[in-house]
């Protein structure tokens, strides 16, 4: 057993933050392989520390691994979990696994042959996770962590702790909810800084440097994640960062795939798959026309980036009605959702700009937004920005940040 391992775990729980995500609270911890994953920067670290500590404290019986430690360059992680087990451990959380080449292969063996050891494995590159998750789709239980909502921004930010809210109550009950955060907190230039620069907890590090940090995170996505676990050729990247600054300028992109290919230089059918690719990786979001499905390499309705704060760090000042509709779409299909690789719930009607699981059609917009394209749908609703309280069918946008 490597002491350092165990002395930066005293270190990293000494400093451990006490505010915790959404999804803490959903896991069945008690099951022998659990498994998180998520894009960069999301909190996922956080969360492998605060079982820990809330389970175990300081005791020895719980052991915090990341995949980074220079023990396991020459050592495989089964042969710690053995050590680990014997020595009387019960709880192993692996970080960054995805960065042992047969991590899948190690945490099986794991599971099937140390029964009293309990693992929780976490990793950054959903592409290169999801390859491999299938080879234990029997045995864990895989989550997905989403960057901050609005609602947690606020108590993340603000220490201002608002309740979780559901689709239903915010459509039947949308004034009485707004009328009751509007006085704790002045909630409109809260939403426009989350807008800016509150997706990734990592904003709490220092909001000067927020910008440049998550520059890098998409940096390590399309340098490292792609190529390897896409087998996307690293001349082509280039291509891609381009296809990125594109979308996140668009007003929103309603892709032309012909315009597209002759914009970046990549062949058209090769963009279909690196949509598909990109919204694995957290980088984009596809959302389809209602009634045709989600058949990879067909056209998507719209494309979006995946959070206003990726459409803020590439574009600088997107267009204003483009960052409400990927407000929006990212938290409905953040909350909604229970795929990890396809966002079902969330479409393109004939009419407005949103269908939600088939059944609630949205038109979003500013204050001045008229109800024409929804006066006559029974279930059509207004998700309006800079407004603090709605009224009938028109919901504050912000609200729909409190859904996770």
């Amino acid at each position: 057993m490597d002491d350092d391992i165990f002395s930066q775990q005293h270190t990293l729980l000494t400093n451990l933050s006490e505010a915790k995500r959404y999804l803490y609270e959903n896991i069945q911890w008690g099951h022998r392989l659990v498994g998180i994953v998520g894009a960069r920067g999301v909190g996922k670290t956080t969360m492998l520390l605060q079982r820990i500590k809330d389970q175990y404290g300081d005791s020895g019986k719980a052991a915090y691994v990341s995949i980074d430690h220079p023990y396991f360059d020459a050592r495989p992680l089964y042969e710690f979990a053995e050590s680990f087990a014997a020595y009387g451990g019960e709880l192993l959380c692996v970080d960054e696994v995805h960065k042992q080449a047969d991590w899948s292969r190690q945490i099986k063996a794991i599971h099937d042959t140390i029964p009293s050891l309990r693992v929780i494995f976490s990793g950054s590159s959903i592409l290169r996770m999801s390859a491999q998750a299938a080879d234990l789709s029997r045995r864990a239980l895989v989550y997905e962590l989403h960057g901050l909502s609005f609602r947690e921004y606020l108590l993340f930010a603000h220490k201002q702790k608002f309740e979780q809210l559901t689709l239903a109550q915010i459509l039947e009950d949308h004034v009485a909810l707004a009328g009751s955060v509007v006085p704790r907190i002045k909630i409109l230039p809260c939403f426009r800084a989350y807008l800016d620069h509150g997706y990734y907890p990592f904003f709490l590090e220092g909001v000067d440097q927020y910008q440049l940090k998550l520059t890098a995170v998409m940096g390590q996505i399309l340098e490292m994640d792609l190529p390897f676990a896409a087998s996307i050729a690293i001349r082509q990247i280039g291509k891609l960062k381009k296809l990125l600054y594109l979308i996140s300028t668009s007003v929103p992109m309603i892709p032309d795939i012909a315009k597209l290919s002759r914009m970046t230089g990549i062949s058209r059918p090769t963009i279909y798959d690196y949509l598909e690719k990109l919204q694995e990786a957290r980088l984009l979001r596809l959302v389809r026309q209602a009634g045709k499905g989600t058949v990879s390499l067909t056209k998507p309705e719209k494309i979006y980036l995946d959070n206003t704060n990726l459409a803020v760090a590439l574009a600088q000042q997107p267009d204003s009605g483009t960052v409400r509709e990927t407000f929006f779409a990212n938290q409905i299909a953040s909350a909604l959702s229970r795929s990890r690789l396809v966002d079902e719930e969330l479409t393109v009607p004939a009419r407005g700009d949103f269908l939600v699981q088939g059944k609630w059609t949205f038109e979003v917009g500013g204050k001045g937004k008229m109800d024409d394209r929804i006066i006559n749908l029974p279930e059509g609703y207004l998700a309006v920005d800079d407004i603090e309280v709605g009224h009938r069918r028109r919901i504050p946008l912000w609200l729909f940040g409190f859904l996770y």
